[in-house]
């Protein structure tokens, strides 16, 4: 929704208020309670130019909520914005949740979507690939715990060895960080730390996690870089 710079952000409202037929006192009292949700009230005075992105984007949110929607169309709303601004968004849009709004909300940052969605949708090359609950969503993946080791030096390591353990399902490094996907930890855990020494590879930290949407979406759709 494009703001108008110039406008005050409570005329900005105004103006999309009468967009929704609102006027008067009922445009007033919806004008200020979005403001207050979307914590502007105290810059409604300011024009939109002398806004940050991250307060035009809640300004932004604030328009789409005059009408009281019961239904929110939100597209990668947090995208270039700063962090406490995204918190901010994201907090806001947690109490229209709770105020039984539903949101469909269309995202790249997979921890947004583990946080806020009851339900995730995969598309890939514009298709869909998987749309179910985010724990049936875990339960594609081919391991169900992830062991992350801190190697002191990861130069030369080659994680594909490890795929030779018996309950090793998964291997690879990031930066210095070696995470090896197992089906049962308490199985799995001792074997790779024994592997590790064994074959002379030390390291200063461990531990466990469970797989990621991050995780999900790689083994869905793969690892190649979409440059198109």
């Amino acid at each position: 929704m494009a703001l108008y710079d110039q406008l005050t952000a409570r005329d900005n409202l105004i103006f999309f208020a009468a967009l929704y037929s609102l006027a008067g006192a009922k445009a007033k009292q919806s004008i200020d309670d979005a403001l207050t949700l979307v914590g502007l009230l105290d810059r409604a005075n300011d024009k939109v130019g002398t806004f940050s992105g991250g307060m035009k984007r809640r300004l932004n949110l604030a328009a789409a909520l005059l009408h009281d929607p019961q239904l929110l169309l939100l597209d990668e709303p947090t995208v270039g914005v700063d962090p406490q601004s995204r918190n901010a968004i994201f907090e806001n849009l947690e109490v229209l949740k709770k105020r039984g709004k539903t949101l469909i909300y269309t995202t790249h940052y997979m921890e947004e979507a583990e946080r806020l969605c009851d339900r995730i949708v995969i598309v890939d090359h514009g298709k869909v690939v998987a749309n179910d609950t985010l724990p049936a969503l875990h339960r594609l993946l081919p391991v169900t715990n992830v062991i992350a080791v801190e190697l002191d030096q990861a130069d030369g390591f080659s994680p594909e060895q490890m795929l030779a353990l018996p309950e090793v399902k998964s291997a690879e490094v990031k930066q210095s960080t070696l995470r090896v996907g197992v089906h049962d930890l308490a199985r799995g855990a001792p074997g790779v730390l024994r592997w590790l020494s064994d074959h002379g590879h030390s390291y200063h930290h461990v531990s466990s996690e469970q797989p990621n949407l991050e995780t999900v979406f790689l083994t869905l759709t793969g690892r190649s870089l979409r440059d198109s």
